[in-house]
């Protein structure tokens, strides 16, 4: 789909220098910008490149100077960034703006089916599952008998949703990811018999879950995830665990059974989170942490494995590094207070 610079102007309420008829059907980094591509400058690094790009418009800042003529039409908007984001916004619904169910989907004939439902090849819906109007199921998804799947909602190709679990509206689950798959639990006493995983995952509105996760089910209840929950990839979310609105997990997080964890949370990559425990809102958790305790003050940011205050932390391990050096100095003042005894 090509688009115009007077078209694009429009939409982003910006001024055109340069041919206003000139036309785009892709994106690129203004650095490797080619013909009939859009791109945008905002970082004032990267200025060097307007001057040579090869795409055909440059969305820049209105109080952007130039120095020397440019090949591209230029749209200048208040905040090129902003601009930029809000055209790959519609570039992506545009892109992904699949509808109609495949000969090769199967529905089971007691679901019950929304509105404007895209079904890909090789998908499956289970008996008595709910999908309301206008959600997207790329070929190879696995959704579970009573699953329920509110409106607008993604499952990318490959995405496996197990019976009983309920997704709300304007989610988004990436490719590979599991949902409501058994807990890990067993009975050590009774040579390791495994513990029936009858719960459910329940996931709120604008929930976004990367590729690659696993979010088990309940053991009795459910495992929840809040509102306006972000993951990356890679996430292991263990029976029973609780995330509270609006919290980020990056990748490689893991969260053992029955822990609830606030609002407003930050992970950062591979952080361990042992099970049963409170981690309090808005509490920041730095990169390959391990959390053994709860966190019950708000606002903390903890690092380190065993976790704790990253102030103390920082200042601790300026200690660790010099650990060698400290002990060598021990050492030598031990032998001199022997020579000392000797004497």
């Amino acid at each position: 789909m090509k688009f115009t610079a007077t078209q694009i102007a429009g939409i982003l309420n910006g001024q055109i220098e340069g041919n206003a008829d000139v036309s785009v059907s892709k994106l690129s980094k203004i650095e490797e910008g080619d013909n009939g591509s859009i791109s945008f400058l905002a970082n004032p690094k990267y200025t060097q490149y307007i001057y040579g790009t090869k795409a055909s418009i440059v969305i820049v800042n209105k109080d952007l100077m130039l120095t020397a003529p440019v090949s591209a039409t230029l749209i200048r908007v208040e905040s090129a960034e902003t601009a930029f984001a809000q055209l790959l916004e519609m570039y992506n619904q545009v892109k992904l703006n699949k509808v109609g169910i495949s000969k090769q989907a199967f529905i089971s004939d007691t679901a019950k089916i929304g509105d404007h439902i895209y079904a890909g090849e090789f998908a499956v819906i289970g008996e008595n599952a709910v999908i309301g109007n206008n959600v997207k199921i790329y070929p190879q998804v696995y959704v579970g008998d009573n699953v329920v799947i509110g409106d607008n909602t993604t499952l990318f190709a490959g995405v496996k949703i197990y019976s009983e679990t309920i997704i709300g509206k304007d989610c988004i689950i990436h490719s590979g990811t599991v949902i409501g798959s058994d807990g890990f639990r067993f009975n050590p006493q009774n040579d390791n018999q495994k513990i029936p995983q009858i719960g459910n995952v329940i996931i709120e509105d604008n929930v976004e879950i990367g590729a690659n996760c696993a979010i088990d089910r309940a053991t009795l209840g459910s495992t929840i995830l809040r509102k306006g929950v972000k993951f990356d990839n890679l996430i292991h979310i263990a029976h029973n665990v609780e995330i509270g609105e609006n919290s980020y997990l990056a990748a490689c997080n893991v969260v053992a059974g029955s822990t609830k964890i606030g609002k407003n949370c930050m992970f950062s990559g591979q952080v361990g989170i042992v099970g049963h425990l409170e981690i309090a809102d808005n509490t920041t958790i730095t990169a390959q942490s391990g959390i053994s305790k709860s966190i019950l003050k708000k606002g903390e940011v903890q690092m380190g494995s065993p976790a704790f205050d990253a102030n103390k932390y920082r200042k601790a391990y300026i200690h660790f590094r010099n650990l060698d050096s400290i002990v060598t100095r021990l050492n030598t003042l031990e032998k001199l207070n022997d020579l000392k005894k000797i004497d």
